[in-house]
């Protein structure tokens, strides 16, 4: 724009320009006036979206570092939350070892088609029971079944009639009927006097009821083997599961 301004005046000062030349140099200068205001009005625009820009920069900066932290702090909550999967399946592994049943070797026969015996003297009672328990021992689980009933039927009121009826129930447990095991370590606690088997009977019902996936009802009987024999070897192993069961609880 000056050096028009000063074109302009050396045409004047040369005494060549007229009328239409001065006409010419304004129309130039103010259109020059135009383009400089609309350069000013863009530089001014450019200026405040590049201040825009680097603001959305810096915002776009401090959510990077806020998504950061957040991967951070879940990537340590994955490390503990497998740590703890570890010890439950640690504990998963301990619970199926106890509950764990035995190998079935014979079928054992439904209640309705037990048989009876013909009785046999009181002296034999304590023999006729040994020999009950080797068969069940010897995982002839049927057979063994069978001569409880013949020991229970003969001598209902023998000190040894509820451990009798208890191997009845575990030989049922062993095969895996656990619906009729719960049937027949119930029957053990109607016996008054069960010589030590009523909290073993319970503990048993509690793993029937686990294997029936009924856990509030397993967490009942093994609750009540602790208040009801507290100081037996089941009331231990009641503990214990209970413990297991509560550590496998969801939301711990």
């Amino acid at each position: 724009m000056p050096c028009l301004a000063f074109i302009a005046l050396a045409v004047l000062a040369c005494g060549c320009a007229t009328r239409g030349s001065v006409r010419n140099v304004r129309s130039e200068l103010a259109a020059l006036r135009n383009e400089a205001a609309l350069l000013r009005q863009a530089d001014e625009q450019m200026s405040r979206e590049t201040a825009t820009a680097l603001g959305e920069i810096k915002a776009l900066e401090e959510r990077v570092k806020d998504l950061t932290a957040v991967a951070n702090r879940t990537t340590a909550d994955v490390g503990r939350l497998n740590a703890r999967l570890g010890e439950t399946d640690e504990s998963i592994k301990r619970i199926q070892a106890e509950l764990t049943a035995k190998p079935v070797v014979a079928a054992v026969p439904p209640p309705a088609e037990r048989p009876a015996r013909e009785p046999v003297r009181p002296a034999q009672a304590e023999s006729a029971y040994g020999a009950a328990l080797a068969t069940f021992r010897a995982r002839e689980h049927g057979q063994a079944v069978l001569e409880f009933l013949d020991f229970i039927g003969r001598y209902p009121k023998h000190p040894l009639a509820a451990n009798a009826q208890y191997w009845i129930g575990e030989a049922y447990y062993s095969q895996r009927d656990y619906r009729q095991a719960l049937v027949e370590f119930q029957k053990v606690l109607e016996y008054p006097a069960a010589n030590g088997k009523a909290a073993d009977a319970l503990l048993k019902m509690g793993l029937c009821y686990t294997n029936l996936r009924e856990p509030t009802r397993a967490n009942e009987v093994w609750t009540r083997v602790i208040g009801e024999h507290p100081s037996t070897e089941a009331a231990g192993h009641a503990r214990s599961f209970l413990r297991n069961r509560r550590a496998l609880a969801p939301g711990r």
